[in-house]
């Protein structure tokens, strides 16, 4: 038999008229079955490991690249994971594509990136256009989404994972946290601090943002100050600017506001580099708090009081609990609450 060794003087054969190396090609080089290579590339525990070596030897000396239509073809799914996104521009998205990315890639699957931007007809094209490619998995942000999209995803029979948002249910897979809890938990910290006139301020509207204000408002009526809840809510995109112009807004407003918790950092930072060119003392004269402790905030003057959101590990978490669905292995625990840390800074 050959040996991955032979392949790096002698030509690869080729038994296609276009050229291309085939699987049949890395078999014969490595000197295993073709189902050797096609189970050692997708990472199956069950191919011994000096199996493995000799298959990835033979596919570096030979050049070869899967064919994914051969392989949707051959087993009615591809190598590729479609992952949905509100946007790309968001750091905490970024972040959490990386990890996915980080954890799918070494065990052969490849991703397809669709982008949302939080609307409704879009996600349900997006899946659409995925679906009819037949990926081998399915990883979505958040929960909330349109009868037909969940209609998509559920009738596809592609095994999904939910991330950023737990579900409850045993059928249901998801990687997350509380998004309520979180903005709950940070309006506490508000309250021990002595502020008791806390405004909410959320731009954009997603479902996870309004969750946070959920929270914020259980922490208000348990302090015996649901009198007091006040959210100013705004559908526009979020970005430091608004951030800035909301700060203005609500002292205007709300003169007595003491503590503003921000939805998420762009927000938060926007108003305090707002608060420093006007001249308004944080959190002497008022206290600022944001969401997600994105880069730069613990860099703000002053330092930002903020919730950090495991991104990262909901990335690989929800990578390796789709990985489990997707060999039809067993996942013990299908809704993962992965939690949140309140970092406090001096701004609140």
């Amino acid at each position: 038999m050959s040996s991955p060794s032979s392949t790096n003087n002698a030509p690869p054969r080729r038994t296609r008229a276009t050229g291309r190396v085939t699987l049949a090609d890395v078999a014969q080089a490595a000197g295993v079955s073709p189902i050797t290579v096609s189970r050692a590339l997708r990472g199956e525990r069950a191919v011994a490991q000096e199996l493995c070596d000799r298959v990835h030897a033979a596919v570096a000396a030979l050049g070869y690249v899967p064919d994914p239509a051969a392989r949707a073809l051959a087993s009615s799914r591809s190598s590729h994971v479609a992952v949905l996104i509100p946007k790309l521009s968001n750091t905490l998205f970024v972040e959490l594509l990386d990890a996915v990315q980080n954890s799918l890639v070494p065990a052969g699957y490849q991703t397809l990136i669709g982008v949302t931007h939080y609307d409704a007809s879009e996600e349900e094209a997006v899946l659409r256009s995925f679906l009819s490619h037949r990926p081998a998995g399915l990883i979505v942000t958040g929960r909330d989404r349109s009868p037909a999209a969940a209609a998509l995803i559920e009738g596809s029979g592609v095994p999904c994972v939910h991330v950023m948002e737990i579900g409850a249910e045993p059928d249901d897979h998801s990687v997350g946290f509380s998004q309520r809890a979180a903005g709950r938990a940070l309006t506490q910290h508000l309250l021990d601090t002595g502020r008791r006139h806390v405004v909410y301020v959320a731009a954009q509207l997603d479902p996870r943002t309004l969750e946070r204000g959920e929270g914020y408002a259980d922490a208000l009526v348990q302090a015996g100050l649901g009198d007091r809840v006040n959210k100013v809510l705004v559908a526009e995109p979020s970005s430091m600017a608004l951030g800035g112009a909301m700060l203005e807004r609500v002292l205007r407003e709300a003169p007595d506001t003491d503590a503003i918790f921000f939805c998420n950092d762009d927000l938060a930072q926007g108003a305090l580099l707002a608060a420093l060119r006007l001249g308004v003392a944080v959190p002497g004269r008022v206290a600022v708090a944001g969401f997600n402790d994105l880069p730069g905030s613990d860099q703000m003057v002053p330092p930002l009081t903020t919730v950090a959101t495991p991104r990262r590990e909901i990335g690989e978490q929800a990578a390796q609990m789709l990985m489990k669905l997707m060999r039809g292995q067993p996942v013990e625990q299908p809704n993962v609450d992965l939690g949140f840390q309140v970092v406090r800074r001096d701004s609140a």
